[in-house]
């Protein structure tokens, strides 16, 4: 099979079902592990500001040797997961040093305090007895744990973790490589896509989504929930109790969510041969106070990011264009037409063109798109420049 065929990396997510006795092995390896990352960041802190000496990953896995004598208990957690958690704390020390020479103000790597440690790795699937089986997983020093595989498990595995949700939900995530595509017969349907807070997305072709506002309908409830965690009181298991309600609460949110965006992003990659989408900065859109947490609801870049994912194994293209003034040109003169956000209706007076500004700013995105294709955009007659409805997926 050639490389056009393949697809690098895909990452699949199963639920699983540890028996109490492995719930309390997990709730304790992620424990150790917790201590062992904040023993690493004191090491790599206390070795910089003591001696001006930078400690490197390899560095903290000799320290990390002496730990395990030192220290029993960590011998009850496989040996690469801890070695990961070192690489954890590198990651965030590399991520720190790349934002500081970027000219950013980053936060320095903080400690992890307790039941801030939901998850662990490991990192080379296969070695000391890693195997999966039907309907299995085993896991080194956990034991085998029931899983639902409600798809199969396609490629070579690379690797696995373990993730423990606040709602006390068990997840594992299995990345894998050298996987086929799955090519999708050629489409030659090409579609812009404006995405906004009135409409979710306006299609170019006059279809749009509706924005669910997941947050919104679910706001009321949050609320309420909160509340009633902050009049208990701290430390008590009412409060513990109450806290969890409210984390349900954001975890129906993201699944909700996750849902809308996988189905639309779906039929996106299904119908389209070509996709447009505006390369938005949503880190900027999101420091204006008044708009940040419907932006934020609304999950703009998670669209993007699945159906860029999906196409690639469709063997459909995903463009993505300079958003500027693709809602103030006229998509049928070129001319701009300066508009203030409120205002709904693009209104051309050089050409007369009056349509839905945010199907024309769709419109302008597919023209860019297919330009940076080297394709031109077909000759609209604005009868198709008329909303036709919500779309259905």
């Amino acid at each position: 099979m050639n490389d056009y065929n393949i697809i690098m990396i895909r990452s699949y997510k199963y639920r699983i079902y540890p028996t109490k006795s492995q719930i309390t092995i997990l709730n304790n390896t992620f424990e150790i592990c917790r201590k062992v990352y904040n023993n690493t960041l004191a090491l790599r802190k206390n070795a910089w500001g003591c001696d001006h000496k930078s400690l490197t990953l390899f560095d903290t896995h000799y320290y990390l040797k002496q730990w395990k004598i030192d220290q029993p208990e960590l011998k009850t957690v496989y040996s690469q997961v801890l070695q990961h958690v070192q690489f954890r704390v590198d990651f965030a020390f590399q991520a720190f040093f790349r934002r500081l020479k970027s000219g950013e103000t980053p936060g320095y790597p903080r400690f992890k305090g307790r039941g801030r440690y939901n998850s662990i790795t490991y990192p080379q699937w296969g070695n000391g007895g890693t195997k999966i089986d039907s309907n299995i997983i085993l896991f080194p020093k956990i034991g085998q744990i029931k899983t639902v595989f409600h798809r199969p498990v396609v490629g070579k595995i690379k690797i696995v973790s373990i993730r423990r949700t606040s709602t006390n939900k068990w997840f594992v995530s299995i990345i894998c490589d050298d996987i086929p595509k799955n090519i999708l017969p050629e489409s030659q349907e090409h579609v812009g896509i404006d995405v906004g807070l009135k409409t979710f997305a306006m299609l170019s072709n006059g279809e749009f989504v509706d924005n669910p506002r997941f947050y919104r309908q679910e706001e009321k409830n949050i609320k309420s929930a909160d509340k009633k965690a902050s009049l208990c009181k701290k430390g008590s298991i009412e409060r513990k109790l109450a806290r969890r309600v409210v984390a349900r609460i954001y975890e129906r949110i993201s699944n909700k969510r996750e849902d809308f965006v996988h189905k639309f992003s779906r039929s996106l990659a299904n119908r389209y041969g070509i996709i447009c989408f505006e390369d938005l900065k949503t880190s900027e859109m999101i420091k204006d106070n008044y708009l940040s947490k419907s932006i934020m609801d609304a999950a703009w870049r998670k669209l993007i990011h699945h159906t860029t994912y999906k196409a690639e194994e469709a063997g459909r293209v995903v463009v993505l264009v300079d958003p500027k003034n693709t809602s103030q040109i006229c998509s049928k003169c070129g001319k701009i037409v300066q508009k203030d956000l409120y205002i709904r209706i693009h209104d051309c007076p050089s050409c007369g063109l009056r349509i839905d500004r945010d199907l024309n700013a769709a419109i302008n995105i597919l023209r860019l798109g297919l330009q940076s294709l080297g394709k031109p955009l077909k000759a609209l007659t604005y009868s198709e420049g008329v909303i036709t409805g919500p779309i259905a997926f």
